[in-house]
């Protein structure tokens, strides 16, 4: 049987302010448990709660850059269980009316083998506080209680369940990751837990309509966790039912040592936390006002940058939106045209998208801490135009560079010279190159001339292997083409 996997995704954001949601405790990281927790996160006899307005203009933030709308009104509701870290016995959140509706986020995904652009719908996104920490390790067989994080103040995003594979939900979550951190509104830690992950995943027949019964994947706080954790609970829900089991509906945590899933708790339904609105907070108003006072603190959008790189720049709109994933690639891909000239805007996109994400990627480095800067990757860039070296070779230059940082602007020259990568030019000591590959390889030549294009580029091949890739390509093809002409 073929299966179809369905996944949706419900993100914590934990909002980059620095007092809590509802009282004025700080929400610094790293302090000493339970030293940031007042009477109000505690819901002590006698306090109330009241409203951030910084987490309220955050949370209006992230709609305008999804295109959600934003509710005028909305309103907070206790949210009931019992955890040991939840000393209030409920959590302040939005259930019926939350502050962003709709909406969606661009992630590149690939279909058929080839990268394309995909819009991920969003259902809702909503203000909520967070609990507090259980620790386990420290306390033999016993659990300690940090209440620090208690009220800190969260946007939970919701997606609708319409992705379709491992791969897919992680290039979401990536770009959620990069739009947030985008926005400034989430310094995007996932080690310290300001951006964690649940996926809802079920599998039912192709050609299905219903939903099969999910389970939730709780706290995955790395994209490589999230893929594994994903891809396991496919294999585990198909095999189950497969062998005549049940899908039962349940929290999960996953072992990263292991490998694996592993239930946690049964998963309630709405009806089970007895959601009511909170009579201690009047509802959230939010006026078209505020809003358009909100929207000009913004910064430019993805969105409007990538319309902007296609319109004034020339750019396919897959460059574009890969060039926008980040905040950092973005500016940094700016100063290089900037440094460079627009005519050279295409072949700044080629590098980064190449060279410059490959080994980013390779050397776990984020582009805030690249060592070559937007001005010497534009000379780089120049180099390759006017013919100084060729594309491969400058794929050696800045392998150089950046195993060899310098503050130097012309560092690329520095390596060209010291190495000796220059193109060879000369069309007279090319000429005798390519007549010494014609001798050496009649057959070849033969071959072309007898109609057979392939031979070309093997005699082209050899012209390049006799001078070290540093010859002109497109002058050893032209001279090579008329002397066998001849």
């Amino acid at each position: 049987m073929q299966w179809e996997v369905v996944i949706g995704f419900e993100t914590h954001v934990q909002l980059k302010t620095r007092s809590k949601i509802f009282s004025g405790s700080s929400t610094a990281f790293g302090a000493e448990p339970n030293t940031q927790a007042s009477p109000v996160d505690l819901a002590l006899p006698g306090v109330l709660p009241v409203m951030n307005k910084g987490a309220v203009e955050k949370a209006i933030q992230f709609g305008l850059a999804v295109g959600a709308h934003i509710a005028p009104e909305s309103v907070f509701a206790r949210k009931n269980y019992f955890y040991p870290d939840l000393p209030k016995g409920y959590q302040i959140s939005q259930f019926e009316i939350p502050v962003v509706q709709g909406g969606y986020v661009s992630c590149i995904v690939e279909k058929d083998g080839k990268p394309e652009v995909r819009q991920i719908q969003l259902t809702r996104a909503h203000l909520e506080e967070d609990a507090g920490k259980s620790l386990h390790e420290d306390y033999q067989g016993m659990s300690g209680i940090d209440l620090n994080r208690a009220g800190t103040p969260l946007l939970e995003i919701v997606t609708e369940p319409v992705m379709r594979s491992a791969a897919e939900a992680v290039s979401y979550a990536k770009a959620l990751h990069a739009l947030v951190v985008w926005l400034d509104i989430c310094d995007g830690n996932m080690q310290e837990g300001s951006f964690r992950c649940d996926a809802n995943v079920s599998v039912r027949p192709v050609g299905q309509k219903e939903f099969g019964t999910r389970a939730e994947i709780k706290n995955l706080n790395s994209f490589r966790f999230l893929e594994e954790a994903i891809n396991y609970e496919v294999r585990r829900q198909i095999e189950l039912i497969e062998d005549g089991g049940t899908v039962v509906q349940e929290t999960r945590l996953y072992d990263p040592d292991k490998k694996v899933t592993r239930s946690m708790r049964s998963k309630e339904d709405s009806q089970d936390y007895r959601y009511f609105p909170d009579p201690d907070l009047p509802p959230l108003r939010i006026g078209s006002d505020w809003i358009e006072k909100v929207r000009q603190t913004m910064p430019e959008l993805p969105a409007a940058m990538r319309a902007r790189f296609v319109e004034q720049l020339g750019l396919p709109e897959y460059d574009a939106t890969v060039l926008t994933q980040s905040k950092g690639m973005a500016t940094y891909f700016e100063a290089v045209v900037q440094a460079a000239g627009a005519a050279q805007a295409k072949p700044a996109a080629n590098f980064m998208m190449g060279d410059v994400a490959s080994t980013l990627n390779r050397e776990g480095t984020d582009i805030s801490a690249i060592p070559v800067s937007a001005a010497q990757l534009a000379l780089l860039l120049q180099r390759i135009t006017d013919g100084t070296i060729s594309n491969k070779i400058a794929k050696e230059v800045f392998a150089a560079m950046w195993e060899a940082p310098s503050d130097d602007v012309t560092l690329a020259d520095k390596v060209i010279e010291s190495k000796g990568l220059k193109q060879i030019t000369d069309t007279g000591a090319l000429e005798a190159i390519i007549d010494e590959v014609m001798a050496a390889n009649q057959q070849s030549v033969d071959e072309f001339r007898s109609g057979k294009e392939k031979a070309f580029n093997s005699l082209v091949g050899q012209a390049m292997k006799a001078t070290k890739g540093k010859a002109a390509p497109a002058l050893v093809n032209e001279l090579l083409r008329k002397k066998l002409a001849g």
